[in-house]
């Protein structure tokens, strides 16, 4: 039975009470990559295994050790995405968009998949919020899209995070250096995991990206890419550190960046935090101009960033900084009787026709039981509706704030309501803005959204 009842290991229930604040996050986000010029996409959870092997590349520890892969009955080999670039790159190429004005900015929220130990901030299911921006090699789009991540941040007001910038160069440039890096980490063979031995004479610029603590400890003391950019590559990156001073973004240059995905060329990033305990990437991304060509397609420059959810949730919470809370019901409308609760149904219905939040009584309570459920779900008014107030034509309708009560004809209710409503919140918000209120900012917003 306790199979049934507890959700699979590394994945997670959002629950009603916490839902709104996923919402929040995952619209905020797509909202701030909409005035980018950024349009939502969305991908399919699963794709033909090669997708993922000849994108992300099948030297990483995403192909080689986490990625949940199967076949189907048609005995073709499915994985279930590992991140969302290689299935937007697809969509992209498939769909003709290259054809269409360049660039094509797109963004996403989607779940993902890694089998992997599970810990705070990291899940075998996770979301990411993404952005792919299709069909400029300059670096002002190098900018731009770490221009976009950054006001991401300081929109929903989280400090203690740094942005660190390194270039990985182009495939040209960095034939010398994986030379110099094979050398290096032959000279320490002996200590490094096997699955880095195995790296060793495929793709050393991998074993940089070892999650093992002794393999990251010599990586350390690995050469650095930036000591064999060609020219070309120098220049874009001295372009891309130019543009962020102008947009005064404040970056560090961390040589030892080279993020874990085989697409990346030239600038990559991230946004770390130390407020979450260990350091850790709230969000990374960079530019992978080979990636369309790599999956069939023709040359097309391209960059994005990709930044966890339930990381960002995680350091909201740690710095404490509040969200707005769920919406809570315009009106509860309690009821004494049959008639009455035909009635009530009436008026949920036309207030919720008008765009309000309306309920009433579904269980059969008592009225005294109605009116400590409509206090628990955090009514904002109420109203109590018995044979005599139908027969009258009115009813009484209660702010539960102040106690104030108005009468108002049930004739056209709904719009007499909305008004009510409406000089309730003008009231509320002008009391905020005087400091004469207690009322909590991110309530009253949440109310409202």
């Amino acid at each position: 039975m306790a199979l049934i009842t507890q959700a699979i290991k590394g994945t997670q229930d959002v629950l009603p009470s916490q839902s709104h604040k996923n919402q929040f996050v995952e619209s905020t986000l797509l909202e701030i990559a909409s005035e980018f010029g950024f349009k939502e996409i969305r991908t399919p959870v699963f794709e033909h295994t090669e997708l993922f092997t000849r994108s992300v590349g099948d030297t990483t520890d995403v192909v080689q050790k986490e990625m949940y892969t199967f076949d189907d009955k048609g005995g073709r080999s499915i994985t279930l995405r590992p991140e969302g670039t290689a299935g937007a790159a697809r969509a992209f190429l498939e769909h003709g968009l290259q054809n269409e004005p360049l660039p094509q900015k797109v963004s996403y929220v989607t779940s993902c998949y890694r089998y992997e130990k599970p810990q705070a901030g990291r899940l075998r299911e996770f979301h990411q919020f993404g952005i792919e921006c299709y069909g400029s090699a300059s670096p002002a789009a190098d900018a731009e899209v770490i221009s976009l991540g950054n006001e991401l941040f300081g929109f929903l007001g989280i400090d203690r995070i740094r942005l660190e910038i390194n270039s990985i160069g182009c495939p040209e440039c960095r034939k010398e250096y994986q030379k110099a890096l094979k050398a290096y980490f032959e000279s320490r063979k002996d200590e490094l995991c096997p699955t880095c031995i195995e790296r060793l004479d495929r793709n050393p610029m991998r074993i940089l990206d070892c999650k093992s603590p002794v393999c990251h400890e010599i990586g350390e003391e690995a050469p650095v890419i930036l000591d064999y950019l060609c020219d070309e590559c120098k220049e874009h990156f001295e372009k891309v550190k130019a543009y962020l001073e102008a947009m005064n973004i404040t970056y560090e240059v961390n040589p030892h960046i080279v993020r874990g995905l085989d697409y990346y060329t030239r600038t990559v990033f991230e946004f770390v935090t130390d407020a979450l305990g260990a350091q850790s990437a709230v969000c990374a991304g960079g530019r992978y101009d080979g990636l369309i060509e790599e999956i069939g397609g023709p040359h097309v420059p391209a960059l994005g960033f990709a930044a966890g959810i339930e990381r960002i949730l995680l350091l909201l919470e740690a710095q404490g900084i509040a969200l707005p809370e769920a919406k809570k019901p315009d009106l509860y409308i309690a009821s004494i009787g049959d008639n009455a609760s035909l009635k009530a149904a009436e008026l949920a219905l036309e207030l919720r026709q008008s765009g309000m939040s309306a309920q009433f009584d579904i269980v059969g309570r008592s009225v005294k039981a109605q009116m400590k459920y409509a206090d628990k779900i955090g009514a904002k008014f109420t109203t109590v509706i018995g044979d005599d107030d139908i027969a009258a034509g009115k009813v009484k309708v209660k702010n539960m704030e102040n106690g104030e009560a108005q009468e108002l004809m049930l004739e056209g209710f709904a719009d007499a309501f909305m008004d009510v409503s409406l000089q309730s919140a003008a009231s509320e918000l002008q009391d905020i803005a005087s400091g004469d209120s207690n009322i909590d900012l991110s309530k009253f917003l949440g109310g409202l959204i």
